[in-house]
Parts: C-alpha cells; sequence; structure tokens
C-alpha cells in the first residue's frame, strides 16, 4: 500500500547474495508465489566475491518471474567484500530511492551474508524508512537443499515476513 499523496508504482524487491544462488532464487520465488509478490523492479546486491554468481542468480530470477508472468527490471549492485557501512549506504539509497518513486519496497535476507544484513537492517531502522516486507525463507535442513524451490519439500520451507511476524508479537 502507498502512502496518500504517491503514485503508485508497484513493487520494488532488494535481495541481498551470498554464498547461496539457490537461497536467493528460491526465496524469491516462495514470495511471488506465496506472498503475492508482484516487483517491477529487482536489485541484487552482492559482494565481490559472489558477483559472478549474481548473474546467474539474475536469469534465474529472470526465469521464475517469466513463470508467474512478471517482466521486471533487474540490476546487480556489487560491494567490496564484507563492508558494513558500505551495505547500509548502498540498501538505503536504493530502498529510499524507490519509495520516492512510489514502490513499496521488501527486502529479502535469505541469502545474504551476516555483515550485509545487519549493516542494511540497521540502516533502514536508523532511516525510519517504510519497508513493508522482510523475507526470509527459513528451511529446517540444509540437507538435499540446493535445488528449485518447487523441488523442496513445502514442509521443509517456510517463507517468513519479518515485518508481519513483528507485528504478530505486539498484537
Amino acid at each position: 500500500m502507498n502512502s496518500p499523496g504517491r503514485p503508485a508504482a508497484g513493487d520494488a524487491y532488494i535481495t541481498l547474495h551470498g554464498r547461496s544462488t539457490w537461497a536467493l532464487v528460491n526465496a524469491y520465488h516462495a514470495a511471488v508465489r506465496e506472498r503475492g509478490l508482484r516487483p517491477e523492479r529487482v536489485v541484487i546486491v552482492t559482494e565481490e566475491p559472489y558477483a559472478e554468481a549474481a548473474s546467474i542468480a539474475e536469469a534465474a530470477v529472470g526465469m521464475v518471474s517469466e513463470g508467474y508472468g512478471l517482466s521486471p527490471e533487474i540490476q546487480v549492485e556489487v560491494l567490496p567484500e564484507a563492508d558494513f557501512v558500505g551495505a547500509g549506504q548502498m540498501i538505503r539509497s536504493l530502498a529510499g530511492g524507490f519509495i520516492q518513486q512510489g514502490y513499496d519496497v521488501a527486502i529479502d535476507i535469505t541469502s545474504g551474508r551476516k555483515v550485509t544484513v545487519a549493516g542494511a537492517l540497521i540502516a533502514l531502522s536508523v532511516a525510519g524508512l517504510d519497508i513493508r516486507h522482510i523475507y526470509y525463507l527459513a528451511m529446517k535442513t540444509t540437507d538435499d537443499i540446493a535445488k528449485p524451490y518447487m523441488m523442496i519439500p513445502h514442509q521443509v520451507q517456510r517463507i517468513h515476513d519479518l515485518i508481519e511476524d513483528s507485528a504478530a508479537l505486539s498484537a
């Protein structure tokens, strides 16, 4: 839902990419399939050591999107390795820009490395930005999960929206 006086532009999805490309792609698939995400813009934020794999993630996100009749603009942004401050600045800038353009912003932290996730979430909190969703795809096991979302039993995985989960705690 957009703020009054702001034109509706749809969803923007910022996903943090770390060691596991499957985790990123499967979390995206779960957000689209299970949570109704319909992004017009997708940004994959990765660190230098994982930049090559991010291009694979970019192609896979495009394929998953096509399967749901979506065609978001997808871009990759690369950070230096373990740059806590840079991660925070980049995510805050991306999210703030999307919000100014009228997008509802969702962040996915599933695949991100801890330092990138921490930098991003702290910066967003300090900036007070209206992030609508923070997704995390939880797995009950790490055995045999490096495969497409639909091939992993649903009882093994659950997509969480940490914003929704936090609201339920305070109710």
